[in-house]
């Protein structure tokens, strides 16, 4: 059926068509309103035909191809595999191939999002030879010339043989007792921190022959860039899971991973190094300085410490920009991930800054509300200072997928009209506070990172802990902050303060991290949801807090009467968090502890507290399950509580229990 109006329109007689055209053309307009709902239904028709194929179909059609092939629905909460497409798709694959460890991989990154390495550890028996069947690979004794097995010992990829364990393997996570090694287990371990990458962005100069790759100027060690495979036809191997870097492994195989489109790559003076240029060193601390000198007219790099050296012989550098992969659990604090969801969408993008151009005169020029994007990873070295008129809404925001750093030579001052708006979206700053003051309106944070301490050494500690990230004594401001990771906040009394799905650090649990000018007395009323908070608080009101984490403490000899202090215990809640258990907080809901016994068992434990860390924030397998279940949903509580860690873990021996083969036990671990 032909649905173009015109097409239509042709189709009547000479005659009609011309006594339509002297009365303004009534037939052509009813035409073409049958002709939009006649294509209405080819479409239609056309997507029922589509929904009868999984490649094709809707979403919401997806569960009804499943029922048919017997397909149970997992927890749908997790981002990554909200719709069960690829799992449903592969359904009659997954059994014809079931229990085979290649199988169990590909199940295991379809239903957690994650990627997996699946161990048979019957292969890693050591057994008595039979001199018919010698396995080579089950000796006892290890090679000591061959350092790739030393280097995977206890990893996921390690080959060297074990003695026989009767631990069952699929004893409850965070225990001591579970067994690996013996003919029914199945390791299924699982890599939780991904590979972010920093692309184009200045190396930190140390002096006139040492850098670092952070940005910040301290340690950080770089991971390989995994190669990703859409259809895992053989088990993963360390290139297919992000992985920290070695030594040795670099040096072995520099090529697999020095390029572009590769792991890392350094750019000097405006031109890419050639991998013969560069030599794997172990650049550690060594008589105040580092411990090797690279040959000359060579480069070192350390990717363990993430540290660069030129020889001190050779022509300093004018210029080192660096690309290369950092690990870190969530989208979150700002990186090379999509935040376009973030951007204000209303604001048109009038100024435009890169390759080092001023952001203080894009935001100068300036006259009515709109955004100044950065289009780069570039360090802006520069004191801003954002002087908003009323009525006005300005954002400044790095690009999509960029993340620049402004280095602040001092605190970035924000005022302006009460009517005024400002978001700052997917920023690095460092070297200074953000200061609001006047009679200002609403500052947001989306996606920033405000460096807790301000300023790392080269070990990742704060030089100045005790220095405040947020500084707010405009009286009637709003601070809204959004999947940020900051430093203490101290606000004034009467502005308010809401803070979701972010880190606020004081970098120590007897510091402050909430309070007000002074930092003892109470701050501005606070609505929390799904965040971690290291230090004390002290608030004129808890309006609201969920699924949160208060991880704070009384020093020696404290002034404080509480770790957690809420004046007005009349109002508000505090609901699904963990809470000190004599704090002074609002109404408590299905918190933790419940009584002061279980203070210790329940107290959350991290895998890091320091920023530097891939692992920063990241609860311990250690810790307390009413605390890694402990939120409304039965997700964890914290910063990370969107990335449902219990779900996927509970969609993984869901899946387990179907395709795992009789007889065989399996157990879940985590290798990051």
């Amino acid at each position: 059926m032909n649905t173009n109006t015109d097409r239509l329109y042709s189709l009547l007689p000479a005659v009609y068509r011309l006594r339509d055209a002297e009365r303004g053309e009534p037939l052509r307009a009813l035409l073409a309103v049958l002709a939009d709902q006649v294509d209405a239904l080819q479409e239609n028709l056309a997507q029922l035909y589509d929904d009868q194929f999984i490649e094709t179909s809707a979403d919401w059609v997806v569960p009804y191809i499943g029922d048919l092939i017997g397909y149970r629905a997992l927890h749908g909460v997790v981002p990554q595999i909200s719709s069960p497409r690829a799992e449903v798709a592969n359904t009659i694959a997954y059994r014809r191939r079931k229990g085979t460890a290649s199988m169990l991989e590909q199940l295991a990154r379809d239903v957690t999002g994650w990627d997996a390495r699946v161990v048979e550890f019957f292969q890693l028996l050591a057994t008595t030879q039979y001199m018919n069947h010698i396995r080579p690979r089950a000796i006892v004794t290890p090679d000591l010339r061959k350092w790739e097995p030393l280097e995977r010992l206890g990893s996921a990829f390690e080959t060297t043989a074990h003695t026989l364990d009767v631990r069952n393997p699929s004893t409850a996570l965070g225990t001591s007792k579970r067994g690996k090694y013996n003919i029914p287990n199945i390791g299924i371990f699982l890599f939780r921190l991904r590979a972010y990458a920093l692309t184009n962005s200045p190396a930190f100069q140390l002096d006139a022959h040492r850098y670092l790759f952070s940005p910040l100027g301290n340690n950080a060690a770089l991971l390989n860039r995994p190669e990703t495979e859409k259809e895992i036809t053989h088990l993963a191997t360390p290139r297919n899971v992000p992985l920290p870097i070695s030594r040795r492994v670099l040096n072995v195989s520099l090529a697999d991973f020095y390029g572009r489109d590769k792991s890392f790559v350094l750019r000097v003076n405006d031109a890419d190094v050639d991998a013969s240029q560069i030599v794997v060193c172990d650049l550690s601390d060594a008589n105040g300085g580092w411990a090797h000198e690279p040959p000359s007219e060579k480069i070192a790099v350390d990717p363990v410490l993430g540290r660069i050296a030129f020889n001190t012989g050779d022509v300093a550098p004018s210029s080192v920009v660096v690309s290369y992969h950092y690990g870190f659990s969530a989208d979150m604090g700002g990186g090379e991930y999509n935040r376009i969801a973030s951007f204000d969408e209303t604001l048109p993008i009038a100024q435009t800054v890169r390759d080092g151009d001023s952001i203080q005169n894009a935001l100068d020029a300036l006259t009515e509300s709109g955004a100044v994007e950065i289009g780069d990873s570039a360090r802006y070295a520069e004191t801003l200072a954002l002087n908003v008129s009323a009525n006005t809404n300005l954002e400044l925001r790095a690009a999509n997928h960029p993340r620049p750093q402004l280095a602040l030579g001092g605190d970035l001052l924000v005022k302006g009209d009460a009517s005024a708006q400002v978001t700052l979206n997917g920023l690095l700053i460092s070297g200074g506070a953000i200061h609001v003051s006047g009679d200002f309106g609403t500052l947001r944070l989306r996606h920033c990172t405000l460096v807790p301490g301000q300023t790392l050494d080269t070990n990742g500690n704060p030089f100045s802990p005790d220095k405040p990230s947020l500084i707010v004594d405009a009286p009637n401001a709003t601070i809204e902050l959004e999947h940020c990771i900051v430093g203490a906040l101290r606000v004034v009394a009467s502005a308010r303060v809401v803070i979701t799905n972010s880190i606020v650090d004081a970098t120590e649990e007897t510091r402050v991290a909430f309070a007000a000018m002074d930092g003892e007395r109470a701050g501005a009323p606070i609505t929390l949801k799904n965040s971690t908070i290291i230090g004390k608080i002290h608030s004129r009101e808890i309006e609201f807090a969920s699924n949160s984490i208060f991880l704070a403490r009384l020093a020696e000899n404290d002034s404080w009467d509480a770790p957690v202090i809420s004046t007005r215990k009349q109002a508000g809640c505090v609901r699904f968090s963990y809470v000190p258990f004599f704090s002074q907080t609002p109404r408590r809901y299905r918190c933790q502890p419940t009584k002061p016994s279980d203070e210790a068992r329940v107290r959350p434990q991290f895998n890091s507290l320091r920023y530097s860390d891939a692992s920063y924030c990241q609860l311990s397998q250690r810790t307390a399950f009413e605390i890694r279940a402990g939120a409304d949903d039965d997700a964890e509580m914290g910063a990370f509580h969107d990335l449902y860690h219990p779900q996927r873990e509970s969609n993984l021996r869901t899946r387990l229990d179907e395709y795992l083969r009789f007889g065989l036990e399996a157990g879940i671990f985590y290798s990051t």
